[in-house]
This record gives C-alpha cells, sequence and structure tokens, in this order.
C-alpha cells in the first residue's frame, strides 16, 4: 500500500477528500452568504473561525494526534503559522466579498486561487508543469474572468 507523507491515508484516496472539499467550500459560500446577510463579514469570519477552532481540536483530540511542541519541526510551525495568517486574510476578503456581491460570481473568482497554486508549485515547490495543467489552468482563468462579466 502507497502512503502520503503522513503515513495515514492511502495517496489514491487524495480524490475523495478533495472533492469532499470541493463540496463543503460550495457549502462555505452559500451558507456564509447567508450568514453575512445578517451578520457583518468580519463578525461573521471570527464566528466561523471560532466553529473551525472546536471543530479541528476536537478531530485532533479523537485521532490522538496532539504533539508536544518541542517535537514539532520550527520550519513546519512557521510555514503553518504564515499559512495561518494566508487563511485568516483570505477568510475576512471572502466574506466581504460575499456580502458585497452575489455567491455565484464570487467563488469563481476565489477559485482563481488554483491559478496561483498552480504558478507557486512551479516556481517555489519545483513542481512540473504538465500540458495538462497549462491548459486547466488558462480554462480555470477563463472560466472565473467570463462568470465575473
Amino acid at each position: 500500500m502507497t502512503v502520503n507523507m503522513t503515513g495515514n491515508v492511502p495517496v489514491n484516496h487524495w480524490l475523495v477528500f478533495a472533492l469532499a472539499s470541493a463540496f463543503f467550500a460550495a457549502m462555505t459560500a452559500i451558507l456564509g452568504k447567508l450568514g453575512v446577510s445578517e451578520i457583518n463579514s468580519n463578525l461573521a469570519t471570527l464566528i466561523r473561525t471560532f466553529i473551525v477552532l472546536l471543530m479541528t481540536a476536537g478531530f485532533v483530540t479523537f485521532h490522538n494526534d496532539w504533539q508536544p511542541v518541542s517535537k514539532m519541526s520550527l520550519f513546519g510551525v512557521a510555514a503553518l503559522t504564515l499559512s495561518g495568517f494566508a487563511t485568516g486574510l483570505s477568510w475576512l476578503c471572502y466574506y466581504r466579498a460575499l456580502q458585497l456581491g452575489p455567491a455565484s460570481r464570487v467563488a469563481p473568482i476565489d477559485k482563481l486561487s488554483v491559478v496561483v497554486v498552480i504558478i507557486c508549485s512551479v516556481l517555489f515547490l519545483k513542481e512540473a508543469l504538465t500540458w495538462k495543467v497549462a491548459v486547466g489552468g488558462c480554462l480555470i482563468t477563463a472560466g472565473a474572468v467570463l462568470m465575473a462579466l
């Protein structure tokens, strides 16, 4: 059995989690739009973040994944700290965009993050840029622009 970097989940199961992520991201847009129609977008982000914190702490506890800080990689913690800042800024901007615009136009623009990931993964992670990835990135960009007009 081939395992991923964490050693927990078979590599061929990444697609199941990616599809689940897409579904829950869609629900984030729909439910978030409903929420920000009633609550300020910054406060809505705080509420959402609190729920994510509670839920994630529950998962870590249930799976017994807690580790002493002394056993954690300094680089890993630093990267995750910066990722947390990026996530927070992304959520604040996303909820404000949902408050101001239609979810059906905000969400596709948000998905331009896929194109940014492609570019950054090639430049910084040294991943290969295949023709499929390049064409897919162009199609995502075209689709997002078309839906935003």
